[in-house]
């Protein structure tokens, strides 16, 4: 079986994390630091998914809390296409509260300030893979 990729976007830092071949476990993989960039964006994420074998991409949606779309909405909907040229399906999926649950994770493991910024995106986009896993398991 091919693997899953989870994204958490983010405007500076883009945090992954992949399944492992059975589809079963979610790893984080690594925090991409994109600066805005659009072209970073896609050339980084091209060449993690040749590297890894992936055929399905789960990005983050970042719905406001009562469900209305916002400008980070917005945005992952025209970064979809661009992703899916490279030839994955690509998937939407309700990330609200997954960097607050990230954060909250890390509080609890008594993570330092400075780390935290380093691992929270990649957390978040674990948490991401983990429930689509869920999901699709069922």
């Amino acid at each position: 079986m091919k693997r899953i990729l989870g994204i958490d976007y983010g405007d500076v830092r883009v945090g992954l994390a992949l399944s492992d071949t059975l589809g079963i476990t979610a790893q984080g993989l690594e925090t991409l630091v994109i600066n805005g960039s659009d072209k970073k964006f896609i050339s980084q994420i091209k060449k993690i998914i040749l590297e890894n074998d992936i055929e399905t991409v789960v990005i983050g949606y970042p719905k406001n809390m009562n469900g209305t779309s916002s400008k980070k909405t917005e945005k992952i909907d025209e970064l979809i296409p661009l992703i899916e040229n490279i030839g994955v399906k690509v998937v939407k999926w309700d990330e609200r509260l997954t960097t607050v649950s990230a954060y909250k994770t890390m509080k609890e493991l008594n993570i330092s300030q400075k780390k935290k910024n380093t691992y929270a995106d990649k957390l978040a986009a674990t948490y991401i893979l983990e429930g689509y896993l869920a999901k699709i398991s069922k």
